[in-house]
């Protein structure tokens, strides 16, 4: 093995991988110094032998299993202890122990969550929440307004995509939830304002967020904040600051820090000092940006459990973030550059997937005790009793694509990021979610049921054979969530027509014979369905949304959520312009509020289903 095997092996990233068809895959010498510097590691950097682990998990009540000369330890809650020999008790937390020189993060978790009470929810998008004939983009008021709903329907819980903060100061097209600038801080763009709203089956990002930004200043200006926001500002401390001079450096400069004056791409110079004095009024601007949306969302959760959810709020944390985003400019040492996060081949992109996403640097989670990590979930656990991972495979293993060069995996300390996720979890007392779909790492789904993480399953997919042999409620893992589709497939009656197939003929992905032949699949995938359905959903006809309930409804997982846009019988709309990217289901207005979804008869119909098979009804 030569030196630059034997880096990129100390640094995680693997030799070879097998992909979706069995092929191995290699991982090239250029491949390997890219992501080499990607992450920091130069020709010159070797791992000296260490005598303490970087990282242990251990349980809270109980000693970590070491035996040391002196030692120190500096607790999460506060306090310093010291000793010789073995190691006391330690209450749950993240504490750094240092001896000899060296020092070893103790990860003390619980070994596992307690799993949910059976119950179920509705995941709607929250920008669709307003229909098109009233317009505008939809509100935390809103989403608040549809928990009480469907609370009275017996709902546990109500799930959205992610809300972290995105560009929408200074590139109001950058507002992919997908794509955020900050994970812990969130979106202003859904505080309720009054606004001229456009009109469409689209949300107009472009032309809302200008109006909503207004009108918030307008507000902010008639009344200014009093002591409570200054209270606020004092606990949030520098991280807030940090954020809002963000901001305000962004409407000057642009929506992306390497575009900016190079004197101001690093926040700790001189030069950023002197802005923070020059734009203090934007800076309070958008710091009370912050504080309208945390009382917002807080206020959203309380009215959510008031009303008798169990979970309230599912929130949905992305998988990464954007490379020239407010975090990685606050944040330069967390992350790495000249990489971004993706996916490998596969039958969808048979090129790969580049996601411009900037990865969390291994090597720093570690030095760090994750700390990053940790602060991400627990702002989102704040206003949520359940929180949702995308792409849960990035803790085991993360695909990196460098510019110009095939991709590669790079293995990430799974143990301890499941330990850091119990920890928080634990302190919230929320559920936590891992979207492990796709291509699986053997054991991650074991080790996320160990962990009392739940994993996701889609009905549409459980199914195995030609035809298809659907499997069968009864046979489906307790420790999951369970779903027809997701936020990115077609709807029930989408799919049983086979929309997104006919889509993507029309727009080129899928030359017409192959076309044709998935059309005859989706046939046999529906007759499948059907069958199964038939064993459950009495006089109802197959097509019926509530015969697709039927069936999640008898699932033995713990949880299972349903579509708004089935509840509410929305079809895929294929008729749109432009490719498929650009009407996720998130963009495209639903033809009812909140108050009308909460009306309607199907879900009714779902909550009477869920509840005569045992599901728990909101008290």
């Amino acid at each position: 093995m030569n030196d630059l095997d034997r880096r990129a092996e100390r640094a995680g990233i693997l030799a070879e991988y097998r992909d979706l068809y069995g092929e191995w895959r290699v991982t090239s010498a250029e491949t390997k110094a890219a992501l080499l510097a990607a992450m920091g590691v130069t020709e010159e950097d070797a791992e000296p032998a260490r005598r303490l682990p970087r990282w242990l998990v251990c349980s809270p009540g109980t000693a970590p299993a070491l035996d040391l000369e002196d030692w120190q330890l500096d607790l999460e809650e506060g306090g310093q202890t010291e000793g010789r020999g073995s190691l006391p008790d330690l209450p749950m937390g993240r504490h750094r122990l240092r001896a000899g020189g060296e020092q070893c993060w103790l990860l003390c978790a619980p070994e596992t969550l307690p799993l949910p009470d059976r119950g179920w929810g509705l995941m709607a998008p929250l920008a669709c929440l307003r229909p098109a004939a009233q317009g505008g983009i939809g509100s935390y008021d809103d989403l608040a307004q549809l928990a009480e709903g469907a609370a009275a329907q017996g709902a546990g819980f109500l799930g959205i995509n992610p809300i972290h903060a995105g560009f929408h100061v200074a590139d109001p097209d950058g507002f992919s939830p997908y794509t955020p600038s900050h994970r812990r801080r969130f979106s202003p763009l859904y505080l309720s304002t009054d606004t001229s709203a456009s009109t469409g089956a689209q949300v107009d990002f472009a032309a809302e967020t200008p109006l909503r930004l207004a009108a918030l200043e307008a507000e902010f200006r008639a009344t200014p904040p009093g002591p409570e926001f200054d209270d606020w500002l004092r606990r949030e401390g520098a991280a807030l600051e940090r954020f809002a001079l963000h901001q305000a450096l962004s409407e000057r400069h642009g929506a992306y820090w390497g575009d900016w004056p190079r004197a101001l791409q690093d926040p700790d110079s001189p030069a950023v000092a002197q802005a923070a004095s020059d734009l203090a009024d934007r800076v309070r601007f958008h710091a009370w940006l912050q504080f309208a949306t945390e009382t917002a969302l807080a206020q959203a959760q309380a009215r959510a459990r008031a009303a008798g959810m169990v979970q309230g709020l599912y929130l949905d944390l992305a998988v990464g973030t954007h490379p020239q985003g407010a975090e990685t400019w606050m944040e330069r040492g967390t992350f790495a550059f000249g990489a971004s996060l993706g996916a490998p081949p596969d039958a969808f992109a048979p090129q790969g997937q580049n996601w411009n996403l900037a990865p969390f640097n291994p090597m720093k989670l570690e030095e760090t005790g994750f700390e990053a990590l940790a602060l991400t979930l627990r702002q989102q656990l704040r206003f949520a009793g359940a929180l949702r991972i995308d792409h849960i495979i990035g803790f085991e293993r993360a695909y990196w694509v460098a510019e110009g060069l095939p991709g590669a995996f790079v293995q990430m300390p799974r143990d301890a990021m499941f330990a850091v996720a119990r920890i928080e979890a634990a302190r919230a007392g929320a559920v936590i979610v891992g979207e492990d779909l796709g291509v699986i790492p053997d054991g991650l789904q074991q080790a996320l049921s160990g962990s009392g993480i739940l994993g996701c399953r889609l009905a549409c997919f459980e199914h195995r054979g030609d035809p298809p042999d659907f499997k069968r409620p009864e046979n489906y893992d307790e420790a999951v969530i369970a779903s027809f589709t997701t936020h990115d497939l077609p709807t029930w009656s989408g799919w049983r027509r086979g929309a997104e197939i006919d889509i993507r003929e029309r727009i080129g992905l899928t030359p017409p014979d192959h076309a044709d032949g998935m059309r005859q699949w989706r046939a046999r995938e529906v007759a499948g369905f059907d069958w199964l359905s038939g064993q459950f959903r009495g006089d109802l006809p197959p097509h019926a949304p509530e015969a697709m309930f039927r069936v999640l409804a008898a699932c033995r997982s713990r949880l299972v959520a349903l579509q708004v846009e089935d509840v509410l019988g929305i079809d895929t709309q294929p008729n749109l312009p432009g490719t498929v990217s650009e009407y996720p289901n998130w963009r495209l207005r639903l033809p009812a509020g909140p108050e009308q979804i909460s009306a309607a008869p199907t879900l009714a119909n779902a909550g009477r289903i869920m509840e005569g098979s045992g599901r728990r009804r909101a008290s």
